[in-house]
Formats: C-alpha cells, structure tokens, sequence
C-alpha cells in the first residue's frame, strides 16, 4: 500500500523506507498558476471514479453545490481540496480507502 503525506506547504509526498519522495516537482504556488486544463479537472476525477456529483461530495465531505460549482467553473478548488484533488487523480483507490476508514468528527 502507498503512503501519502500532505505536507504544511501544500506538497504531497509519499513515504518509502522513511523517506519522504515529492509527487510532484511543481511547487504548490507554481501550480496554482498553471492554466485550469493543467490542473486535474474535478469533472474528469470524478467520471474516472465513476461516482455522481453527490456520492464524490459525499466521500470528500464538501456540500455538493462545492462540486457542482468547481465542476461549472463558478469556483476553483484551494488549499486542502486542491492537494486532495490531486492526490486523487494520482491514486483515487488510496484516497478513497482511507476516507471511508476515517473516524467521522462527533
């Protein structure tokens, strides 16, 4: 199983043998600036997934208007929902597992 690490900056990493190695030579400020199409579309991450507006807001946990308006270019994914968008596109089955394994907030 692959280990992933978000890291404070923005940059994902994954760990092997205690080393963290970056999946992505672009720093996260570098990223922001490339056009949309050079991002992962979150339309595209989502019909890869093969899961419906509400069932991928669902296992994200973002209200799925969120969705629908990043999908509709109304609102673009920052911060956290952006390194998880992109960790997804990388390995969606990962981050999919770890989601439905996590303990819900009380």
């Amino acid at each position: 199983m692959q280990r992933l690490r978000l890291k404070a900056d923005g940059r994902i990493v994954e760990l092997r043998d205690g080393q963290e190695i970056p999946l992505a030579t672009a720093h996260p400020a570098e990223a922001a600036m490339l056009p949309a199409a050079a991002q992962p579309a979150v339309r595209d991450l989502r019909r890869r997934a093969r899961l419906t507006q509400l069932e991928f807001a669902a296992k994200l946990g973002v209200p799925v208007e969120t969705i629908r308006n990043w999908e509709q270019g109304k609102r673009a994914p920052r911060g956290p929902a952006r390194a998880l968008l992109a960790v997804i596109a990388h390995s969606p089955e990962t981050v999919f597992a770890a989601l439905s394994s996590a303990p819900t907030a009380a």
